[in-house]
């Protein structure tokens, strides 16, 4: 049954629809990157460094969200190929800083065009109109639930009263 004929209560929930159509996107990616030799993760790691050469390890950590300890593998494998390299800071010496080789820049097109492969696929059928609102829609919610994050968790309302005696 297509979800556009469902019922309301089962349609799946916003939350459940984005995870579903990321994890999609990240299994689709995969297929299309299968012959690069790299995981997907070490893609992701080569394309965030392409934008913010010279971060430390535990900021990329952060801005690929998830733990240091999980990032430290997937930075030894990058670099015993080659791809990257940990440079001491100059202004902190227990800090490395992390840097793409030249051998990696070329693996960075493929892996950039792969990705605009895998989000075109994802988008087909959709207007550049519908894409470009869509992005506007996803960066607006991004905000939003960054901004939301800065506040206090919020309290259910007391439903107490709600309930038989």
């Amino acid at each position: 049954m297509d979800t556009h004929q469902m019922p309301q209560d089962l349609r799946p929930s916003l939350g459940f629809l984005l995870h579903e159509v990321a994890r999609m996107l990240r299994r689709r990616f995969e297929q299309n990157a299968r012959d690069l030799g790299l995981t997907r993760a070490q893609c992701q790691v080569l394309a965030y460094l392409s934008r913010c050469e010279g971060i430390h390890q535990g900021g990329l950590a952060e801005l690929i969200d998830v733990e240091p300890i999980t990032l430290v593998p997937i930075l030894d494998r990058l670099e015993g190929r080659g791809l990257l390299e940990r440079r001491k800071s100059p202004s902190d010496r227990r800090v490395r800083e992390l840097y793409l080789t030249e051998a990696a820049r070329p693996l960075l097109a493929s892996i950039l065009s792969l990705g605009e492969i895998t989000r075109n696929e994802a988008l087909e059928g959709l207007s550049p109109d519908q894409r470009q609102l869509f992005a506007e829609t996803l960066l607006l919610m991004k905000s939003n639930l960054l901004e939301a994050c800065t506040r206090p968790p919020a309290v259910l309302p007391d439903r107490s009263e709600d309930s038989p005696a």
